[in-house]
């Protein structure tokens, strides 16, 4: 009999943070380590595989590529990618959440942008091309950065759009795109993404999706995942009890919203005190809202005992 998800998350954590804390810039052993919460058998080898065919295919074709410079490297990559293997962003299923899982995005060619910026990523350093993640507001990119002393300047790319090249004024109109006609641009926005904080973006995008589906399971199995990457992310152990609490885990939910609101820092929300605080703080919605929620769980786990 399969085991549960629930039984499968230690080891499903494990395989994630030792794929986090591994030497190198790899991205793809900890894409496939959080496939495990939909495919439990799952065999990564034959991927890795075909991630180093794919790596010394575009190699070859660098070699044999007229011109040198950046811009020719990012156009024979882009051509082999898009034209030759076919990969594409998924517009008209963007909430499909095999968008999101390695496996599936190698198998039918189409993801979104941060799987399919990892797929950039690995094949183009394996062939030789250096490639940073960017995590962009609202749609993730890749930068090929400049040469130091080099006249050209930083190349970004959009894995999404075919490779598009994009300029500061396509990043403007992009970050206005999703984030409203108010967002200020600014050049942090495209700062370099550390490993943990690509996995960090692709566990949220997937916790949302479940909550959206209502697949409560998934999505706590991806909060303890997220907790696991980052234990201070306090608004994990929110979520991660407001989801405890849909499934009728009471006991666990309990413990997650009463840590939360002791840890939850003062400068970042006027927080409901629990009863061994004598601060008089006003709360605010947010904090009251959980405030409530603890109220109704310890009258309801105190009736189970």
């Amino acid at each position: 009999m399969p085991l549960s998800l629930q039984a499968r998350l230690p080891r499903i954590t494990e395989d994630l943070l030792r794929a986090v804390d591994e030497p190198g810039e790899a991205l793809a052993p900890a894409a496939f380590a959080i496939a495990g919460v939909e495919y439990p058998a799952l065999d990564r080898a034959p991927y890795l595989q075909r991630l180093e065919r794919m790596g010394e295919a575009a190699a070859g074709r660098l070699q044999r590529q007229q011109g040198t410079s950046a811009r020719a490297s990012i156009a024979t990559l882009n051509a082999y990618l898009y034209e030759e293997l076919g990969f594409s962003g998924n517009r008209e299923h963007y909430d499909d959440p095999r968008n999101s899982f390695l496996n599936e995005v190698f198998d039918r060619r189409i993801g979104i942008p941060i799987s399919l910026a990892i797929i950039y990523l690995e094949i183009g350093r394996r062939a030789g091309v250096r490639l940073e993640g960017v995590n962009f507001p609202g749609h993730f990119l890749v930068r090929a950065p400049a040469e130091p002393g080099g006249a050209d300047d930083d190349l970004i790319i959009d894995p999404f759009h075919s490779g598009a090249l994009l300029s500061e004024v396509d990043c403007r109109q992009l970050l206005r795109q999703h984030v409203g006609e108010e967002a200020a641009f600014d050049r942090r926005l495209l700062a370099t993404a550390t490993r943990q904080q690509i996995v960090v973006r692709m566990l949220v995008n997937l916790k949302r999706l479940y909550v959206r589906m209502r697949s409560f399971p998934q999505a706590r199995a991806i909060a303890d995942l997220l907790l696991a990457v980052d234990p201070s992310a306090l608004a994990e152990l929110r979520d991660r009890g407001l989801l405890a609490y849909h499934m009728e885990d009471f006991a666990a939910a309990l413990k997650d919203l009463e840590t939360y609101l002791r840890l939850m820092p003062r400068d970042a929300a006027e927080t409901e005190p629990l009863p061994s605080d004598e601060s008089g703080d006003e709360p605010s919605s947010e904090s009251a809202q959980i405030w409530e929620h603890v109220k109704t769980l310890r009258r309801r786990v105190a009736g189970f005992n």
